[in-house]
């Protein structure tokens, strides 16, 4: 079983976490969900390892945000990757983001233009156009709210993966999948009891900053290939239109994935790897 090395880099006055899986090909560098972290790319990222050199940075807390008063922003996220990129001599990367890590792959693009080989973006995050002329505040943003009220404390492994598996967000993950976000999803504290490895006040921040960047503008100048996927049962519904948006790119192509909603990577680890195959190699 191919295990990578737990790796930081300096970006400016903190350090950046990430997954690195050694290998002698190109760089993928593959960017996770608000609120995950990079170990639930693993079965997937093995299966590329040696073939490629495959990046996963884990974007949290390694900066300190006020959620109540404008929260990360995801333009500052980009300025971050393409530092990370810069630090680790990333040239032409093949990316895979997810959710927010979609989005930092767009917003990477206007700092850094062609910064990527080839793309595949898993149900980017973009708002409506309005959205990024006056950001919500916490209040305003309800998966923001959500994730700042979240339970963040366990007594137990056990009382944990009870909780989890009792929430439908869970209910169709791959078991793998599952069993890495309990692993690595939570820390220890010094009595023993179980906190999130990404803490509410910080996965609100980064809610609250999505709307800090329009990402729009950017999507006719990204020239590589683009391949967007979407979950059948996603609830992103008419606000977000991703065959269209496929179509702006001058290169886009788009994917319906059956049977899955938000979360694609971590119900189907195994046709994500497949897609990537097609579309990497």
């Amino acid at each position: 079983m191919c295990e990578p090395r737990v790796l930081e880099t300096r970006i400016g006055k903190t350090n950046l976490q990430y997954l690195l899986y050694e290998g002698s090909g190109p760089t993928m560098v593959m960017l996770h969900a608000t609120g995950f972290n990079p170990w639930l790319w693993h079965p997937i990222a093995r299966e590329f390892s040696g073939r490629f050199r495959v990046i996963a940075p884990f974007f949290c807390d390694h900066r300190n945000a006020d959620p109540y008063r404008g929260g990360l922003g995801w333009n500052i996220l980009a300025g971050d990757f393409v530092s990370f990129c810069r630090n680790l001599r990333i040239h032409k990367p093949y990316l895979v983001g997810h959710s927010m890590g979609g989005c930092i792959c767009v917003l990477a693009h206007g700092l850094v233009p062609h910064l990527a080989e080839r793309m595949i973006l898993i149900e980017p995050i973009l708002l409506p156009e309005s959205w990024y002329e006056k950001p919500l505040a916490l209040e305003e943003h309800s998966l923001a709210r959500q994730a700042i009220r979240r339970k963040n404390y366990w007594q137990s492994s056990e009382e944990a993966k009870e909780y989890f598996l009792s929430k439908p967000l869970f209910r169709n993950w791959d078991c793998e999948m599952f069993d890495l976000y309990l692993r690595y999803g939570l820390t220890v504290d010094s009595k023993g009891g179980l906190h999130l490895v990404c803490p509410p006040r910080s996965e609100a921040a980064i809610f609250v900053g999505c709307a800090s960047e329009d990402p729009w503008t950017l999507l006719p100048k990204i020239l590589c290939p683009v391949l967007l996927l979407e979950g059948e049962n996603s609830k992103s519904g008419p606000s977000l239109n991703l065959p269209k948006v496929a179509g702006l790119f001058p290169k886009g192509e788009y994917r319906l994935v059956p049977g899955v909603g938000h979360l694609i990577p971590m119900e189907k680890p195994t046709f994500v790897s497949m897609l990537i195959e097609h579309f990497f190699v």
